[in-house]
């Protein structure tokens, strides 16, 4: 069934202007294609690695992943020569708005390597208005998950009749529910989250919550959430705290990098956004850091505390280890600066406590699961869509190999080619 465009005049009008940008698209992108990789490192997600081998692509979904050559005739042969075959990054929780630079945004999160983004805040419309900008062809992006905002500032049944107001739309994601972190979330909240919760499930909708506190990050699961934004970043997470999240089943959508300085960046920019390698400090905007950051914890003297810590690195091994399986941390960025950026900051970050196995779970199969759709994506198996990145470096080896990204395939379509 074809989607509507649901739009306001101001998005429409970006949205057009966009459409004009994107007219060039060559056919390969509006298209599936049964397709070929050969030669290839292939990084499955499921801890599986394939020094050499081949993945075979029909309709749009994987038909095949095995060692060496296959039956290839009658398909677009991609020889990798050697690069690595990598799912698509996933990240689970992003900002993205209609604006006359969006084209430009979402070609940069694709060439890096990014294939599915969940839109984590803003009005419903507005982030519908962007994933049919994608779907429709008129721009070329990652896949765009919608969702739309509900406020714990109202009553249990006004909050209840947004859920539904959303699940109208065909919106299955909520934006991220703000807890007040500091000290804990008051009752009235707690009620209201509740409510939604409760309705969410009737409705198919997922409750995604932003909880930046382990007092925060508990009572919400306590209510019933399984979906927290945000790493705690005001607290260290207590082992009892961790096994809490651990048994209910809740996964955290990382964010490990806020409190980590941004120091010396390897990955290739625009000189516009090239920051001094000159071993200070800085936050993700390139600001001197952390005094830059609105909000960071202060102390009497309005001096930053606790922040720069460190709590999200050390509190997501902790929560990760609270589950023998490993599925309590994803992977999502929140910020906007140069997507490759973004993407090498989070990789350092969590490289300081993670191997790259398990990286690659956070950031495929945990993400997918993340935003519900781990039947589909996040691992290189049969059956799944053909999100595929190549890779000219070694991502087993460091987080460097998974910046140099050179081909990306969504569902099956050659979107970027950098080679």
């Amino acid at each position: 069934m074809k989607r509507m465009l649901a739009c306001g005049l101001l998005v429409c009008a970006a949205a057009a202007s966009v459409a004009a940008a994107a007219a060039g698209l060559s056919a390969q992108n509006q298209a599936a294609q049964d397709v070929a990789i050969t030669n290839a490192r292939i990084v499955v997600g499921s801890g599986q690695v394939v020094p050499s081998g081949t993945i075979v692509v029909r309709g749009g979904r994987i038909a095949s992943v095995g060692a060496g050559p296959a039956n290839t005739q009658g398909l677009r042969v991609i020889d990798a020569k050697g690069l690595t075959a990598m799912p698509g990054y996933i990240d689970g929780h992003k900002h993205l708005n209609m604006n006359p630079n969006i084209n430009g945004q979402l070609q940069s999160l694709l060439e890096a390597g990014y294939t599915t983004v969940l839109i984590g805040g803003g009005q419903a419309d507005a982030n519908i208005a962007l994933r049919d900008l994608v779907e429709s062809g008129k721009a070329n992006g990652p896949r765009l998950i919608p969702s739309g905002q509900i406020q714990l500032r109202q009553t249990p049944a006004e909050a209840r009749a947004a859920v539904q107001a959303l699940a109208a739309k065909g919106v299955t994601h909520t934006g991220e529910i703000g807890l007040t972190p500091e000290p804990a979330p008051p009752q009235a909240e707690i009620e209201t989250l509740k409510a939604i919760v409760d309705e969410a499930k009737k409705a198919g909708v997922q409750v995604n919550v932003h909880a930046v506190s382990s007092p925060a990050m508990v009572a919400a699961v306590d209510a019933g959430v399984t979906r927290l934004v945000h790493l705690p970043n005001k607290d260290w997470t207590s082992y009892e705290q961790a096994e809490t999240v651990a048994k209910a089943g809740a996964i955290v959508a990382g964010l490990i990098a806020f409190g980590a300085p941004n120091i010396d960046r390897l990955s290739p920019a625009p000189a516009a956004v090239q920051w001094p390698k000159d071993n200070t400090a800085r936050f993700r905007d390139g600001k001197p850091w952390p005094e830059a950051i609105a909000g960071a914890n202060r102390d009497p003297k309005g001096r930053a505390t606790g922040t720069e810590g460190g709590f999200t690195i050390i509190n997501a091994r902790r929560i990760w280890d609270a589950d023998p399986n490993h599925n309590t941390i994803s992977y999502s960025t929140d910020q906007n600066a140069t997507d490759l950026v973004v993407l090498e900051h989070e990789l350092k970050s969590f490289s300081i406590v993670f191997s790259m196995a398990d990286i690659h779970k956070i950031i495929g199969p945990n993400a997918a699961r993340y935003v519900g759709m781990e039947k589909e994506i996040g691992t290189l198996e049969a059956g799944k869509f053909a999100d595929i990145i190549l890779l000219s470096g070694d991502p087993t080896d460091n987080i460097y190999g998974m910046l140099t990204t050179k081909v990306v395939l969504k569902e099956g379509k050659v979107v970027v080619d950098k080679r």
